[in-house]
């Protein structure tokens, strides 16, 4: 059965808005481990526009639940992962200009690079995942760098507008899947997934993790927190 890592990202969203000390994405963190959260995800941007680096070393000595920290793939953020050393590191792309992650991370156009900062990762102890598209180029780029896992970008399928091709891009992650499971990758999944649409994605067989946020963070400011986690839970296991 998949687990459920929770992004709290955006609950830092709304505390950098005022550049206040609330709501404190550690709280999230807690409420997220009582409602059934398997993971804690957070993604340290460059320019610190939600999570800082002082709510890692905070989650760091408070969560119970492994740590996924997301990085962009640069010597700054690789030095920060290998001091406060997270369960695991998810290295994706990053741009200033963009609101959110708005794709893979491009291994094939960049193995050296990243086969470099995996290294290090791994060196240090931490397990490394790879944020990508559902392309097969990207997977087995992914393999030759030497990773344990990696984490398929579900954005074409959550912004897909039409059943007919909501249908053909989850054909295309369960494709891609199969590549994964032919390359001894472990599957994770994850962006725009929300309480309508994840439970197609969470039923393929070789989905191991589910990482959400903002749709679970969305329903927690009505709902609350641990709430919402559980109602997210229920749907990916049923």
């Amino acid at each position: 059965m998949p687990t459920l890592g929770v992004n709290i990202d955006h609950v830092a969203t709304v505390r950098q808005a005022r550049k206040t000390i609330e709501p404190d994405p550690v709280w999230a963190a807690v409420l997220a481990e009582l409602g059934g959260a398997d993971g804690i995800t957070v993604h340290l941007r460059e320019d610190r526009r939600h999570i800082q680096d002082r709510d890692l070393e905070v989650l760091k000595k408070t969560v119970q639940v492994p740590i996924n920290l997301e990085l962009a793939a640069v010597p700054e953020m690789t030095k920060i992962a290998t001091g406060m050393k997270p369960f695991k590191v998810t290295l994706v792309p990053e741009k200033r200009e963009e609101v959110t992650t708005e794709g893979g991370l491009d291994v094939a156009g960049n193995l050296e690079r990243i086969q470099e900062c995996v290294k290090e990762l791994q060196n240090a102890g931490i397990i490394v995942s790879l944020f990508i598209d559902p392309d097969d180029k990207q997977i087995e780029a992914s393999k030759k760098v030497g990773v344990e896992s990696i984490e398929l970008h579900t954005g074409c399928y959550a912004d897909a507008s039409t059943p007919v091709q909501q249908g053909e891009e989850l054909g295309i992650l369960i494709q891609a899947s199969l590549l994964a499971e032919k390359n001894d990758l472990e599957l994770h999944v994850g962006h725009g997934l929300t309480y309508r649409n994840v439970q197609r994605v969470a039923a393929i067989p070789q989905v191991q993790e589910l990482n959400i946020g903002h749709s679970i963070i969305s329903r927690a400011v009505m709902v609350g927190f641990e709430r919402a986690v559980r109602e997210m839970k229920a749907l990916i296991n049923p």
